[in-house]
């Protein structure tokens, strides 16, 4: 058996902070311990011991590996891993969800040869949230967004790829880059009919392969700390 245990880092806007949309060029550091140290927890629940910890090389993702290694024991180095870091959110970097809707409607307006200023806030917000919808469900690149779903979907592959038999790996990524990894199954399409394909900070997804069989998924978006504490 082969297993790839994928992960998100935990929580990086404390309770009551607005969100923005943070990719590869914002380095923020996680502001509390409880979720990454509840991905150690679970897995050491579940008996699952990696012996190899790959971590995108922002802080979010570093540290989240370290915490959860911490409380598995440290049973091997945290590796970096540069094609693990998340999407480069091109305009909207650093933007709320709002601004990002907004951004996008007007985009959507001129496509179809509209001027958004003929449009109102609200339905220039509506149509930006299907552009949004489209990366949350299928993971449809929104326009100005700077992500290769060929790249992404090469590098989980790859990674899985790498994992001999009866070996364990940890990675440890953000939201826009591990909604790509169910490409490992060969069944994205369906994978994307069946799970929210958006994974919460904090959450766990595992997979498995028996030797000549494809990758299946155990579990996807898993809560660890919900489960933990």
């Amino acid at each position: 058996m082969r297993t790839l245990i994928i992960a998100r880092h935990g929580n990086t806007f404390r309770p009551g902070e607005t969100p923005t949309r943070v990719g590869a060029r914002t380095d923020l550091p996680l502001v509390e311990e409880e979720r990454a140290r509840g991905i150690g927890l679970y897995l050491k629940k579940l008996g699952l011991t990696p012996s190899r910890i790959l971590a995108a090389p922002l802080q979010r993702t570093r540290r989240t590996a370290e915490l959860a290694a911490e409380v598995l024991g440290n049973p091997c180095p945290v590796q970096i891993e540069n094609r693990l870091v998340e999407i480069d959110y091109g305009p909207d970097e650093n933007q709320t969800e709002q601004a990002v809707a907004l951004r996008l409607g007007r985009v959507a307006a001129r496509a179809v040869g509209r001027d958004p200023s003929d449009l109102t806030e609200k339905e220039l917000e509506s149509l930006g949230v299907l552009a949004l919808d489209l990366w949350n469900t299928q993971a449809v690149v929104p326009n100005g967004w700077v992500a290769d779903p060929a790249t992404l979907t090469e590098t989980w592959q790859s990674i899985a790829a790498s994992i001999v038999e009866g070996e364990t790996l940890l990675c440890v990524s953000s939201n826009g880059a591990i909604r790509f990894a169910p490409h490992i199954t060969g069944d994205y399409v369906g994978f994307c009919a069946t799970h929210d394909i958006k994974v919460p900070t904090g959450g766990v997804c595992i997979f498995t392969a028996r030797p000549g069989e494809p990758w299946q998924c155990a579990e996807w978006g898993i809560k660890a700390f919900k489960k933990i504490f």
